[in-house]
């Protein structure tokens, strides 16, 4: 009789651990799910927020209401031939509108050439970056209408005077660049452009120069400083910012995207300079700053290899940071440049 009781015993023993075995699964599936619902929740707010900072200019605690600029970048403004070339921008600025394709009242500044003989039908259109002002081209927009050009310098959309609320990372202010070249060709069928751009307003050049709409009458671009696309921008400025490993930086940007997607129209993937680069037919100088710590250095080779141009070049400056490059070495960067233009224009 010992055995079967034995047995009856074993039985319910297994019984019973089978039962505590089910509860054990059970509350763990329930305590995964509620982690994994609450990592989910916590990410979509964290994206959320993201967008906002970066993306909303109305929201008043985003980066455009922040007090963001560095002291020695103000002072880098006020400063030998950037103070010269700020003084003639607010004194020889006439304004200009244009209306965007979802109906924005874009604004622009408009400048004669500042030479004594200039050749006609040149142009040149330059593109500020994000969170930045017209007046942070002067020194460029100066520099191009000493060599003859008529200069035109938008405002970007939902920055400055231009209305608008969301940025759109180059993408969005495509069109609008192709706008403003229409405004030029439209009352100068002659026109041959240059176009110009510095950081995001270097990704709004590239993410156009090889758009079908482009008109013959943009001949050359120059960029500086310009990132390859917003998401590939954006997971570096929060790994820098927060430290975080770059897959969760990534999961991060990717689901600020799908808001940016909702409320602004574009995904992060979708700014992108290399689907336009690889059309690009142009000629193309692409300018970086080798210490750039906001818009990594390395984009420049890859904007550079993805160029389409059998006319492009290429200049890294050592020790420059972002957008210093003109600052640290003037001399190499002007000579480069005015020999680009010169070449291209045939000056």
């Amino acid at each position: 009789d010992a055995l079967p009781i034995s047995i009856r015993q074993s039985q319910g023993i297994e019984t019973a651990m089978r039962h505590d075995n089910d509860t054990i699964v059970r509350d763990i599936r329930i305590a995964t799910g509620a982690v994994t619902a609450a990592g989910i929740a916590s990410l979509a707010a964290t994206a959320k927020y993201l967008f906002h900072f970066c993306i909303d200019t109305q929201w008043k605690r985003s980066v455009f209401h922040q007090s963001l600029i560095a002291p020695e970048r103000i002072e880098k403004l006020q400063q030998g031939e950037a103070k010269e070339a700020g003084e003639w921008f607010a004194q020889s600025k006439q304004p200009v509108t244009i209306t965007s394709d979802d109906g924005l009242r874009l604004h622009g500044w408009l400048f004669d050439p500042d030479c004594a003989a200039p050749k006609p039908h040149l142009y040149a259109i330059c593109m500020h970056g994000y969170t930045g002002v017209p007046e942070e081209t002067a020194k460029w927009a100066h520099r191009y209408a000493r060599m003859g050009f008529t200069v035109l310098v938008p405002s970007q959309r939902a920055q400055g005077l231009s209305e608008g609320r969301y940025v759109g990372m180059g993408w969005l202010e495509r069109n609008d660049l192709l706008n403003w070249i229409d405004l030029i060709v439209s009352s100068d069928a002659d026109a041959r452009i240059l176009l110009y751009g510095g950081s995001m307003g270097a990704a709004t050049v590239m993410m156009t120069t090889g758009d079908p709409r482009l008109p013959r009458n943009v001949v050359s671009a120059i960029v500086d400083s310009g990132y390859t696309s917003a998401r590939m921008v954006f997971i570096d400025s929060l790994q820098h910012s927060s430290h975080l490993p770059k897959p969760l930086a990534a999961v991060c940007v990717d689901a600020t995207g799908l808001f940016c997607k909702h409320y602004a129209g574009y995904d992060f993937s979708e700014a992108t300079c290399l689907q336009s680069l690889r059309h690009t037919v142009i000629p193309m100088l692409f300018i970086h700053g080798e210490q750039d710590n906001i818009v990594s250095s390395r984009f420049l080779k890859i904007n550079y290899e993805a160029c389409s141009s059998i006319d492009r070049e290429k200049l890294m400056v050592p020790d420059a940071r972002h957008m210093e490059a003109s600052v640290v070495d003037p001399e190499l960067y002007w000579n480069t440049v005015n020999a680009f233009i010169k070449r291209a224009f045939e000056l």
